[in-house]
């Protein structure tokens, strides 16, 4: 899977992209990527889009092991753009998990736009 990254240190923001077939190995791969960059920073917020995912190769225990962990500080607001419905399911496993490590930023959604709306709330005036 060829997964790439971006970081837009003005919004705070880290937008991932994957596509292909989705392994354990790219995730750690990826994780590695963000670590070694020097713009990223744990506190910024992430969007990243599986739209192109088209296969995966991950199994619920590699799940569980990547959500003993994480790249990104348990206060960060983290958007996983899944539409399909396996990788979704997999998706909501790695939120459930990291919610048991006490992050609770973490929402699986089908749409960019959910997305959009959960890393940045739209304020609300009254």
């Amino acid at each position: 899977m060829p997964a790439f990254h971006k970081i837009d240190k003005q919004h705070r923001l880290v937008l991932s992209t994957a596509s292909g077939v989705f392994s354990f190995a790219d995730i750690r791969l990826h994780h590695e990527r963000l670590m070694r960059d020097p713009d990223f920073d744990p506190s910024f917020s992430q969007i990243a889009d599986f739209r192109s995912v088209t296969g995966i190769e991950i199994s619920a225990d590699e799940i569980r092991q990547i959500a003993q962990s994480s790249v990104f500080s348990p206060h960060s607001r983290r958007a996983l753009i899944m539409p399909n419905d396996s990788v979704y399911r997999l998706g909501r496993m790695y939120e459930i998990l990291r919610g048991f490590q006490g992050e609770q930023g973490i929402r699986v959604v089908r749409s960019l736009e959910e997305a959009l709306d959960w890393v940045h709330p739209k304020s609300v005036t009254t």
